[in-house]
């Protein structure tokens, strides 16, 4: 007997696109919930660019207008930046904080569309806060934009969001490991992230023993070409030295925290460590 045609089982790639669709949804939906702290947040984050912007009018000498750019530009793709790492890389301690954790994990759900779900909701907001800083201290300051690529800037941009997912699935699988002391580590991962990447100022006036950190931070690229491009109106195809490393980062995070999350997981419900919180 034939099976109705409304009850055929949908092939596995739309089922894992309806998951990560699903993932998307309840993340907009727990933004919505705590919604003040996220204006919060996002008011704090913008009063740190204006800040820093004020800076840039100080101490900027005989052009400040590009030293005022030079420094928003930085503090606004890190905010996009590290957002996409904070929601990654705090993937399980919101699970635990939800009391959602073992049902997510017991979810017919792959742990792929999980993570891949969180990563296009990273992405997503993290475009909208971007802009909504943007819009706010363009009030403010007048920046030396008037040469900018910023078609190449926003390409370069979504290179580096790719390896950036990767790299928050890498940093989500130490809340598995170690329920007590898992986040703390990716807090910490954060703040070298932002030391070594150069944010506010060009890596080379690092130690010589941190620069090598650089080398690995993704931000470090992303920046370097997207700086070039904005303020210099440098061509996309003239930043390959800064594509190519994110392009390998790219190929090589995204499965590489697929794998680690995994064996994290299995980890944890081994050793009765997915639902502790202390």
């Amino acid at each position: 007997m034939q099976i109705a045609s409304g009850l055929r089982p949908r092939p596995n790639w739309q089922r894992e696109a309806i998951a990560i669709w699903g993932y998307v949804q309840r993340n907009y939906f727990l933004t919505k919930r705590y919604f003040m702290w996220e204006v919060v947040w996002l008011v704090y984050s913008v009063m740190n660019a204006l800040t820093i912007g004020f800076i840039g009018v100080e101490f900027g000498g005989v052009n400040p207008s590009v030293a005022t750019t030079y420094l928003l530009i930085g503090t606004l793709i890190w905010s996009y930046l590290s957002m996409i790492f904070d929601l990654l890389s705090e993937t399980v301690s919101w699970e635990r904080w939800e009391g959602t954790i073992e049902y997510t994990f017991m979810s017919p759900a792959s742990r792929a569309a999980q993570l891949i779900g969180m990563g296009v909701y990273a992405v997503l907001y993290g475009i909208v806060r971007m802009i909504v800083m943007l819009g706010v201290i363009s009030l403010f300051f007048d920046m030396s934009l008037g040469n900018a690529n910023y078609l190449g800037a926003l390409a370069l941009l979504a290179i580096c969001s790719v390896s950036l997912v990767g790299f928050g699935m890498v940093a989500a699988v130490r809340p598995l490991l170690s329920p007590e002391k898992g986040q703390q580590v990716t807090a910490i991962v954060t703040a070298v992230l932002l030391l070594v990447s150069g944010i506010y100022y060009s890596v080379d006036v690092l130690p010589g023993w941190l620069q090598p950190l650089s080398v690995i931070s993704p931000v470090t690229y992303a920046l370097d070409g997207i700086r070039k491009m904005l303020l210099d109106g440098a061509p996309f195809a003239s930043q390959w030295d800064n594509v190519w490393p994110l392009l390998i980062m790219g190929l090589i995070f995204p499965p590489l925290g697929l794998w680690l999350f995994h064996a994290g997981e299995m980890f944890a419900k081994r050793t009765g460590r997915l639902k502790r919180s202390g």
